[in-house]
This record gives structure tokens, sequence and C-alpha cells, in this order.
């Protein structure tokens, strides 16, 4: 988190002007509740993940994890985002083939991995009508990072638990709404991220546990919020790591990680899976991938189905 709140006397020196953010953050949310600024709904559940911080806490494997979840448990998701680090200005649905650069990584990574619709563009009501209208089979949507999207409404605020920085709101510190703003959504999950097995970049049929690369230097890279999760989970693993950040959402060409590893070309190069997907052009032999899994307490699963079918029995009553 250390790469993207102000410390010292600089948050202090920006304090003043967060001030003045958080107000204008409460006279928007407040709008919206008395319905002065309008919101709409798309007619089906929408469920909403995000956090009040700026940075990455884990959003994407939860979103697949509960459209996994979902799939499993009699109910189609579709998924709506940003697509932030693309540049689509129009809602469109990302396929497996669709370039990072215009539909953001984590999308195609939510895409590959849950197997279920996903749309992307700047205004989430937009994209999630064109999603309903292209996919009707669709009867739930999540919406990744959408906390602040207050345009649509929501019927399940899903918020995660991480670091609060310094404390302080944009642009002194990290917080996008302040910190009560946790006390008001449904839930706020603590999330634990498990990944054992990478595979090799260049044919993913080729795998090894991680404990393999126990005792081994290894370069690893990561584009992601918070870098040093990544670099800790394999550190905690034996590897001994030669870590590369990136800022979060890093454009990653094949040049960046050759320049990155210029010094010790022949060791392995371990990445997380959000960045693998800027480099499927050109892979190197050396080059593996770690997916990670969200762990959750079984009891938000059961949590989650009670309130998607209340919302479905309220329908019908």
């Amino acid at each position: 988190m250390k790469h993207w709140y102000r410390r010292g006397a600089i948050a202090w020196l920006l304090w003043p002007a967060s001030l003045l953010f958080g107000l204008l953050v409460l006279v928007r949310r407040i709008l919206f509740l008395v319905r002065i600024l309008k919101s709409e709904h798309p007619g089906i559940p929408v469920i909403v993940v995000g956090n009040i911080t700026v940075g990455g806490t884990g959003k994407t494997p939860l979103v697949i994890w509960i459209a996994e979840f979902l799939s499993k448990n009699g109910w189609t998701p579709g998924v709506i985002s940003r697509g932030y680090g693309g540049n689509v200005q129009a809602p469109r649905a990302v396929t497996l083939s669709a370039d990072p650069a215009e539909v953001g990584d984590e999308p195609i990574l939510i895409s590959r991995r849950a197997g279920c619709p996903v749309w992307v563009g700047p205004d989430r009501v937009q994209v999630a009508a064109m999603l309903r209208r292209a996919q009707p089979e669709v009867d739930v949507l999540i919406s990744d990072d959408g906390l602040q999207h207050y345009r649509l409404r929501r019927d399940i605020e899903i918020a995660m638990a991480g670091s609060m920085g310094n404390g302080f709101l944009l642009p002194a510190g990290p917080l996008r709404e302040p910190r009560f703003r946790l006390k008001t959504v449904d839930k706020v999950v603590p999330l634990h991220l498990q990944g054992d097995t990478l595979h090799r970049m260049a044919d993913s049929r080729e795998r090894q546990p991680l404990k393999f690369f126990a005792g081994q230097k290894a370069h690893a890279v990561a584009g992601i919020g918070d870098p040093d999760r990544f670099f800790r989970h394999l550190g905690e693993a034996g590897v001994k790591v030669v870590p590369h950040p990136f800022p979060d959402h890093h454009p990653f060409a094949p040049e960046d990680i050759d320049e990155a590893t210029a010094s010790h070309p022949d060791l392995p190069v371990l990445m997380t899976e959000k960045d693998a997907v800027k480099l499927r052009s050109a892979p190197r032999s050396n080059w593996w991938v770690l997916p990670v899994t969200a762990q959750l307490d079984p009891a938000f699963g059961a949590w989650l189905l009670g309130r998607l079918d209340g919302w479905r029995r309220s329908k019908v009553a």
C-alpha cells in the first residue's frame, strides 16, 4: 500500500484538499440517496464488489469466486466493469482474444476464469443494459469495482477489508470515501488468496508446484495494486525473490520483462495472472504464471444465496 498513499508532511499539506474532497463525496452520495441525482436498476439483482481505497485489494479474485459460485448454484451471472487500464468509450463484450489495452486486463482475466459474460464500458448503467439485451439468460449482475458508481442501483454491496493507509481521503491519502462508508455496506469481506501451482506461459499444460522453486533465485514481476503481496507470497514459499514492481495495470510489453531481468536472464520469471494476459504475444520459455483463488468463509456463500433468494421471492410476491 505504500506505493500510492501520501506520507508525512505531504499528507498534512494536502489535508485541506481532502476535507473538500470528502465534502463533495458526501454531498454526491446524499443527492443520490434522496433521488435528486438519478439512478437506474437493470431489473435483475446487482451485486457490487468494491472498496473505499485506491489500489488493488483482491476484488478480481472475489468477483471470479462469486461468479463461479453462483454458476454452480443455479444462477446465470454476468460481470460488468469499467475496464480500467483500457480505452473503451462504449459498452462492449470482452472475449478471450480481446486486447487488454482496449478492454483492460482484469476483465479478460475474469472472462477466462469465470467463463461468464463480461462487458465493459465507462457507464455501468449502459453496460448493464447492453449485456442484458445481448444475453437475456443472465439473471444476476456482478459489478467489478463499482461501489462509488451510484448511477447503477444495487441490491448487495460487498466491500473488501484492507489497509486504510494513512487514513486520509484523496489526495492526501488512499480513501475514496470516508471510513464510515464501510458500516453501510452489506458485507465486509476479509479475503485470503491461495496459489500453489504455476504454469509455463508458453505452454499452460506444463505445471509445477510453487514449492518446486523453493530455494531457487527467481525474478518476480508484478504490476498490481500491492506488488509486495505477491513477493511475500513467493518468499513465504521459499523462493529467493528478485522483485520487479511495476505500477498497477502497467501496459506490459515483452521488452519490459527482458529489460528488468537482463542482469540474470536465465533465471525463471514468475508473474501474476493479471500481468500475464498482457504478455501473451511473445512468451519466453522461462516465464511462469501463478493463478490465485479466493478463499472465503463457507458462511459467505450461504449468506449470498440467501440474499439473492430473498430478492427472487420479493419479485414473485
